[in-house]
């Protein structure tokens, strides 16, 4: 355990441009309003030069990549932000989803009277887009375990998305309505991550299976 109560990140792979870690369910990717432990500090305290690049929920669990320096987190920000990064989340969302595949085109934008809520905002939102695969139905359950493709980054994109279509991921507490307590925590796990080395440019590529 670590020493705040909670797992710490494990370490997946370090080298002198960029660090990829696994973050538990439960512990902030940043430091919080009211909370500093988080994935970041922990890492910092045994590699002072990493750098935040993008974050994960706190109740999310899986793959985070930080940078080594100011330059490493500048050209690695731009690649998320150019989209050169794939991204891969595994989900298990109540009700049985009747397509294989699918997509979700929908702006998002902040909640504001129920913040750190988002919604789905037509108007205001930013363009937000979501791309999925069944990868298997348990009608005893009545779940769907899904894979999903994120091609944006906004806040709590997944989430919203897939409560929007009738299929909250199970264990949300923001989103899932009474599907919340169907499960112990968030079905949502970061499982795979890809993109060209930001030194030499080969292909890396970081899978972590889900814990549930």
């Amino acid at each position: 355990m670590g020493s705040w109560g909670l797992d710490a990140p494990a370490l997946v792979f370090v080298d002198d441009a960029l660090i990829v870690i696994d973050k538990p369910s439960g512990l902030l990717a940043v430091p919080g309003r009211r909370d500093r432990d988080c994935a970041w500090a922990r890492v910092a305290a045994t590699h002072a030069d990493a750098r935040v690049v993008h974050r994960l929920d706190q109740a999310t669990s899986g793959l985070m990549v930080l940078a080594r320096g100011d330059d490493m987190q500048r050209w690695l920000s731009m690649a998320f932000a150019a989209r050169g990064v794939d991204k891969g989340y595994d989900a298990v969302v109540h009700g049985l989803v009747a397509d294989d595949e699918g997509r979700i085109d929908a702006p998002l934008a902040a909640d504001w009277p129920r913040r750190p809520r988002q919604c789905i905002d037509a108007v205001r939102g930013k363009p937000a887009c979501t791309r999925w695969q069944v990868r298997a139905r348990d009608s005893g359950a009545g779940r769907t375990r899904l894979w999903l493709m994120p091609q944006t980054g906004r806040t709590h994109q997944l989430r919203v998305h897939l409560a929007s279509i009738g299929h909250p991921i199970l264990g949300d507490a923001l989103y899932g309505g009474e599907t919340s307590v169907l499960a112990p925590r968030l079905l949502l796990h970061a499982a795979h991550l890809a993109f060209e080395h930001p030194r030499h440019g080969a292909r890396c590529v970081f899978e972590s299976p889900a814990p549930f």
